[in-house]
């Protein structure tokens, strides 16, 4: 791709560690304390549960090795932009820009600052707007301390990941202790899955999903890595195996000290786990470890969706300034800023339409997996159109891997669709708004293509 002559490219400065930080902590969001009641629900067995989570860590791995391909083949800061540019051609390449700034990235910060806002609004409570306070704060500050540089951003996104990971191991440790004294109604592991589990486990992937997206937008470090080749593939096979087994303790946790019928009716599970272990103190540590899980990924976002943006920008003649990347701190600093700003006004949607959290699910979730559908489908294109690339790392199986994760991506698209019904249109609608003006727009507005190929 091309770099304007006011636009220098990043340094390769990160380690495969920092781009784990971003990988888990775009995956463990508040998904996995709130969808495990739900896919409990659909499920009337404790090894099915367990069959559910692992499966959706073995997609999400396979949709990790499509991804390792197109990363280590096509270093980017833009990530999928990137990969859409080159198979699809620079209309898509912007409109998933356009999706990811409008959209994915700036609908899930402002859902997960909803979901600050709600459990911190338990302990500090402000009244009907208390929620929607402290999401803006909670995006306004992490906006400023990314816009003091990558490795301040970075060094955050460590710092909170370890302390997410230590809560799931809390829970963990703490059903091991709740079960040696008697206090936790273990239910038996059932070997067998009555009929009606499989007739629900689509439903119950669909949440399952739900609790892995995210984990492709690490894919955006890999032009600032030491090694762009093989240290993006490492960071995305390690960051999915840790999510997985993560996601595999925490649920056991549930089922040892809440059962598979308690942990289907609960709300809140960790907190009703804690809360049995070790009373209201316990409670508000999970509290607490749920609210670092939230502003940890709201971080990984802020970091992953200031890079697609400033990427896009560059192939734009007027991008705002949105294609200036600062040297000095690392970072595309307008970038940074109209992301920021734009979750901001998300959260006064979501506060306007008294929705919050549900709300912003609504709005993102269909465009979301459409353009995951295309992205699986860019390993199959660009082996076909740059058959001489390098390729550090090709996809096992080829093509029935990728084609297995575009399936399951399509299936999701549509099972989202049907789930959010006349709420997907939001988003929709929003994605057409940059749709409309890439139709109308003349080539000259637009750098050549192949020129920055």
């Amino acid at each position: 791709m091309t770099t304007s002559a006011h636009s220098p490219s990043p340094e390769r400065h990160l380690g495969v560690w920092h781009a784990v930080s971003v990988c888990v902590g775009m995956v463990i969001g508040a998904g996995i304390f709130k969808t495990s009641p739900m896919v409990a629900a659909t499920l009337n067995s404790d090894f099915m549960l367990y069959i559910a989570w692992a499966l959706g860590g073995v997609l999400s791995f396979i949709g990790a090795l499509c991804f390792a391909e197109l990363a280590s083949t096509f270093p980017s800061a833009g990530g999928d932009y990137h990969f859409l540019r080159l198979a699809f051609g620079h209309r898509m390449g912007f409109l998933f820009a356009w999706s990811r700034f409008a959209v994915i990235h700036t609908g899930s910060m402002a859902l997960l600052a909803f979901v600050f806002g709600d459990y911190l609004g338990q302990l500090i409570p402000l009244g009907n707007y208390g929620s929607a306070v402290f999401a803006g704060l909670v995006i306004a500050l992490l906006t400023l301390l990314n816009l003091r540089g990558i490795r301040v951003g970075l060094t955050t996104q460590i710092g909170l990941m370890s302390l997410v990971i230590g809560g799931l191991l809390a829970l963990g440790a703490t059903s091991v202790w709740t079960v040696s004294l008697g206090l936790a109604p273990a239910s038996p592991l059932a070997l067998v899955a009555p009929a009606s589990d499989r007739q629900q486990i689509g439903v119950a992937m669909v949440f399952v999903f739900l609790a892995y997206g995210g984990w492709s937008d690490a894919a955006t470090l890999s032009a600032e890595m030491r090694d762009p080749k093989k240290g993006i593939v490492r960071a995305l096979l390690i960051g999915l195996s840790l999510v997985t087994a993560l996601y595999l303790l925490a649920n056991w946790a549930y089922l040892q000290s809440l059962g598979l019928e308690g942990l289907a009716q609960s709300s809140a599970p960790a907190a009703d786990l804690m809360r049995r272990a070790f009373g209201p103190i316990g409670e508000v540590a999970i509290v607490c470890v749920v609210a670092i899980t939230s502003i940890t990924v709201m971080n990984a976002i802020l970091i992953t969706g200031a890079r697609t943006t400033w990427a896009a920008a560059r192939d734009v003649q007027h991008a705002f300034g949105l294609s200036r990347w600062d040297l000095s701190r690392g970072i595309p600093p307008l970038a940074v800023l109209a992301i920021g700003l734009m979750a901001l006004l998300l959260v006064g949607l979501g506060t306007v339409t008294r929705g919050g959290f549900s709300t912003m699910v609504d709005y993102l979730s269909p465009v979301y997996w459409g353009f995951l559908t295309l992205s699986g489908a860019c390993v199959i294109v660009l082996r076909i159109r740059y058959p001489q690339a390098v390729r550090p790392f090709r996809v096992p199986l080829y093509p029935i891997l990728p084609l297995l994760f575009c399936a399951c991506s399509i299936y999701l698209f549509w099972s989202s669709v049907l789930y959010v019904k006349t709420g997907a249109i939001v988003g929709l609608v929003v994605l057409a708004l940059g749709a409309v003006p890439l139709l109308l727009a003349k080539p000259h507005s637009l750098k050549n293509e192949a020129a920055s190929a």
